[in-house]
């Protein structure tokens, strides 16, 4: 069964497109949008076995730390740059989706939500680090340094001159659901970011 928020993704992208997968694993998000849209893409990932496993699967994919830029990428090189459950691992967000807008025309970034009611519920209740589905590590050996919350995310965009052109919330990776107490309800936010270059540009609500 193929995961929502993969399918969302390949929804939001145009078949044919050029596109680079940031953080891109194993390549399954990656090889899905080969077949599905037959895109031309490429992949970023700096762990090495899981780039042994995207060769395996025919994928184009470079070594490289994305906390560093993308030095080797010209700019409008690609149409869509995807950064898939991976802005919460950066060290510096900020230079990351510069990068992405930078190189692409339009940015992908999907994260987990922190202000989502368990995570609340399990600090107030229990006074420890919470541990969900959306986060299932423990305090002590989770790769998550940045954790974020919807309403962060969209200051961080509106601070930035990021405009956020379209915006989806899943529920339990599961279904997307309305924008009702959003920063709330929702595990999963998959946002469509563009650089923002007049006056006046707003973060979409």
């Amino acid at each position: 069964m193929k995961r929502i928020d993969y399918q969302i993704i390949s929804n939001l992208i145009e078949e044919g497109s050029r596109v680079l997968d940031l953080g891109c694993g194993s390549g399954e998000l990656l090889s899905q949008l080969t077949e599905e849209k037959k895109v031309v893409g490429e992949g970023v990932e700096i762990d090495d076995e899981k780039i042994q496993e995207c060769f395996k699967k025919g994928l184009v994919v470079h070594h490289g730390n994305i906390d560093e830029g993308l030095p080797d990428y010209p700019g409008n090189s690609f149409d869509y740059v995807i950064l898939s459950q991976t802005l919460q691992v950066t060290h510096n967000p900020l230079l990351v989706v510069n990068e992405m807008l930078r190189v692409g025309k339009q940015a992908i970034v999907s994260f987990p939500n922190f202000g989502h009611y368990a995570m609340r519920l399990q600090l107030m209740v229990y006074g420890r680090m919470p541990v969900t589905k959306a986060f299932p590590y423990q305090w002590y050996d989770t790769p998550n340094i940045r954790h974020t919350t919807i309403k962060d995310f969209k200051a961080f965009c509106e601070q930035n001159d990021f405009q956020i052109q379209e915006i989806t919330y899943l529920k339990d990776f599961g279904s997307k659901i309305s924008p009702l107490l959003i920063n709330w309800r929702a595990r999963l936010a998959i946002a469509v970011l563009i650089k923002g270059d007049t006056a006046g540009m707003r973060v979409k609500r």
